[in-house]
């Protein structure tokens, strides 16, 4: 079955990979099959409900190389499940009646897409694959393939998503200049709150890509100007049970010794204990249109900041969310790499017609290749006794023996 009509879309939230793996795309379908038609739906799933579409010309096919320099999707995101009837109708991208998946799949037969290229996360490529699967049983063959973003680098069986790396280093950037309001107060406690829902791996990576500038700076400890003060004195990931009496116990001395403490902590970290705390007290607590818990009403960063600074007698307490800088930037040169090799890969399996989430599978030796829809599940958590990270909590005074596993 030949290709002659390919279409793009990015969902989810925003990653630093999505400009450039659009980007990407375009230039390996140029390269290798320039006859191929490509049309863009402008806004992901929101975009094709509504046939929104735009084509990709013969000058952005020249200039594809910009895509590269630019954070962001240039043809948009949203955040709709095609299989939530009941938001679908709620947010008007369907009638009372109508079934999106449908309404998605009359909408690409009607535009002769032979090819699908989701850009996204779990639920961006499995809503793909529930896309692929009812047209299927309708009669009409659709070849979807899928890239993996998500900063949080949690998708199973992916090995490294794309977009990850950069976040953890746009967010080492950002509290570099953050970290410097310790001597803006007396006791000041400093909450770096990262993206990660379930998966503590952008929190540990960022921390570490921090310590890695960190190492590179010049200190003047007679005047003040000491390494310790702008260190990281503790990481807080949702895989971890957190001890706070013993934590505090520790960061009261580091307290007391360099008047400032600062915590790494992952925006999913200690969010069931917040969650029963506030259902306890009666308070709803607000889901999005997957199920997910609406982060910023829990507000992670908040509870700690407030239990903590009690605890060390802080007289101020400064919270600072790196996500929003991290996922916009444009991708750095390691992410760019895996862009190129994934994006390359995707268009040569869409001109065999093979499905499939491009990635290194590690069920299979980290192997790249198109990974099945159905073996695609997001949640998955990060590994805590990887030794780079054991290394890293060993270097700011916690031992292995102080960690506790969370379940899954």
């Amino acid at each position: 079955m030949s290709v002659k009509k390919v279409a793009l879309l990015t969902a989810g939230g925003l990653a630093p990979c999505l400009s450039s793996a659009v980007g990407g795309l375009i230039e390996r379908y140029t390269e290798i099959a320039p006859d191929v038609e490509i049309i863009a739906y402008v806004g992901g799933y929101k975009g094709l409900l509504a046939g929104e579409h735009i084509k990709i010309t013969d000058n952005v096919r020249e200039n594809a190389w910009i895509l590269h320099e630019h954070g962001g999707s240039p043809i948009g995101n949203s955040r709709v499940k095609l299989t939530n009837v009941k938001d679908c109708v709620k947010r008007g991208l369907v009638q009372e009646g109508q079934n999106p998946l449908e309404v998605a799949a009359n909408q690409l037969t009607k535009d002769g897409v032979d090819v699908l290229h989701t850009i996204g996360g779990d639920d961006t490529n499995t809503t793909a694959a529930d896309l692929a699967a009812f047209l299927k049983e309708h009669n009409y063959n659709l070849t979807v393939v899928g890239l993996p973003k998500t900063i949080d680098n949690d998708v199973f069986p992916i090995r490294q998503s794309l977009g990850a790396w950069t976040a953890a280093e746009e967010g080492a950037k950002y509290f570099e200049n953050v970290v410097a309001e310790h001597s803006a107060n007396p006791r000041m406690l400093i909450i770096h709150e990262v993206m990660g829902r379930n998966c503590g791996w952008l929190t540990a990576a960022t921390a570490v890509e921090y310590r890695k500038r960190l190492d590179a700076l010049d200190f003047l400890p007679e005047i003040g100007l000491a390494k310790m003060r702008k260190d990281v004195h503790a990481v807080f990931v949702p895989e971890m049970k957190i001890d706070l009496e013993a934590e505090a116990a520790r960061l009261s001395k580091i307290m007391d010794e360099h008047n400032g403490v600062n915590i790494f902590i992952s925006e999913g970290a200690g969010v069931e204990a917040i969650i029963a705390q506030l259902e306890a007290a009666g308070q709803e607590v607000p889901r999005d249109a997957f199920g997910h818990v609406k982060l910023d009403a829990v507000n992670p960063g908040k509870w700690f900041g407030e239990q903590f600074a009690k605890m060390l007698g802080a007289e101020k307490v400064l919270v600072q969310k790196s996500g929003y800088y991290a996922r916009a930037a444009a991708a750095n040169r390691r992410d760019l790499n895996l862009i190129k090799s994934c994006t390359d890969l995707a268009v040569d399996c869409a001109l065999r017609r093979e499905s499939g989430v491009i990635g290194h599978d590690e069920d299979q030796g980290n192997r790249l290749r198109a990974i099945e829809f159905p073996r695609i599940a997001g949640g998955k958590p990060f590994n805590i006794d990887l030794p780079w990270f054991d290394e890293l909590l060993g270097e700011i005074e916690q031992t292995k023996n102080e960690r506790v596993h969370v379940s899954h």
